[in-house]
């Protein structure tokens, strides 16, 4: 039974298991993605999550509190900096875990755990912007079409000038 569990303790002793936690903390801040075992990345997870909440707020004593968990200036001043500035208007889930397989040697699951707002291929490198609705898409098309045309003719004529200036 599993009454009462809430650490995985990864099968080590506590002070390893709190400097492995911060290393890999510090690691994903500093590389934003990191690969590891799907164990350590859930372990990590909650690790690192409350630390990137307390630097939305950038004050003496969330530095100090981070700082107690990270044990790195450099790690403190990137998450204050980059990670906060990036992560400020979302409400929490700062993280993603993906499942890549499993390791050569031991056959161990491992995983990919990623800081979300810094991967440009889910994002599309761009955020989404909501676009208006109207109750009648039927005018906006129209007065579109008329405008499309005059301009299609436009443009071949610039490339016509284009190309016979390149020959010459």
């Amino acid at each position: 039974m599993r009454h009462g569990k809430k650490v995985n303790h990864l099968s080590r002793q506590t002070g390893h298991r709190k400097s492995m936690l911060a290393n890999m903390a510090c690691s994903l801040i500093e590389h934003k993605r990191i690969n590891t075992t799907v164990a350590k990345a859930k372990a990590l997870k909650q690790f690192v999550e409350p630390l990137i909440t307390k630097s939305k707020e950038d004050t003496t004593h969330n530095r100090r509190v981070v700082f107690a968990y990270l044990r790195n200036k450099y790690g403190v001043t990137e998450l204050f900096r980059e990670v906060a500035a990036k992560v400020g208007d979302r409400p929490g889930g700062y993280t993603r875990i993906i499942k890549v397989g499993n390791r050569l040697g031991d056959n161990a699951d491992m995983a990919m755990i990623e800081l979300v707002d810094f991967n440009e291929i889910y994002n599309g490198g761009k955020k989404e912007e909501k676009k208006a609705k109207s109750r009648r898409g039927g005018k906006a098309k129209k007065s579109e079409t008329p405008a499309a045309e005059a301009k299609a003719p436009e443009a071949p004529e610039t490339s016509s000038e284009e190309t016979t200036e390149s020959a010459e």
